[in-house]
């Protein structure tokens, strides 16, 4: 069955087994072809250009808030998990039923972060030129990952791995600790407990 989104008022449960496991999913991009399903529900990686420990400052995070909430007025999507750390994030996203096009509201965020940082995080050592582009920049990294989310199992282990994320970095010692991850609103919902995702 494909899990496009959880029903009403609800979110998936956390289950028990899965926390710091790598999400199913080849690293290799060669030739990779991405997903188009309408409707669909989907885990992303999007990763800053050399790896720079940014996203977690002040100014960028507040530049992605906007950015997401401005892109999500003009093209609606639904946030069903997400986790920012200094050097990438990982982010849960479901379309509306006819719609498949994540890849221009990535581009849209992207674009409007580093528009709104301007030169404060332009650095010369991390630009990455790509052919055809007239001002290249240097926060992201051009290519990102997607993953179609085809059924609930799927789904929780996506949300257990992008939750346990901060863990499994050494980041914190539990998922709790760690204050840019949508954990906190799962826990509220009583769909985790705040002792799981424990180092």
């Amino acid at each position: 069955m494909t899990r496009r989104s959880p029903p009403a008022g609800q979110v998936w449960r956390a289950s028990t087994h899965t926390a710091g496991r790598d999400p199913p999913y080849s690293q290799a991009m060669p030739n990779y072809r991405r997903a188009r399903v309408p409707g669909g529900s989907f885990f992303f990686t999007v990763v800053t250009a050399g790896r720079q420990r940014v996203l977690t400052d002040e100014p960028v995070r507040l530049a992605l808030r906007e950015a997401i909430q401005g892109v999500r007025r003009d093209r609606p999507f639904q946030v069903d998990g997400w986790v920012l750390l200094p050097d990438h994030m990982h982010a849960i996203w479901t379309l509306p039923a006819s719609d498949h096009d994540y890849a221009t509201r990535w581009r849209l965020i992207k674009a409007r972060v580093t528009r709104q940082l301007g030169d404060a995080y332009r650095h010369s050592a991390a630009m990455t030129p790509r052919p055809g582009a007239t001002d290249p920049g240097s926060l992201w990294q051009h290519r990102y990952w997607e993953h179609w989310l085809r059924d609930d199992v799927d789904v929780q282990r996506h949300l257990d791995y992008l939750h346990f994320n901060p863990v499994k970095h050494g980041l914190v010692s539990n998922a709790i600790d760690w204050p840019w991850s949508s954990f906190h609103r799962f826990v509220a919902a009583g769909m985790y407990p705040r002792d799981w995702g424990m180092a």
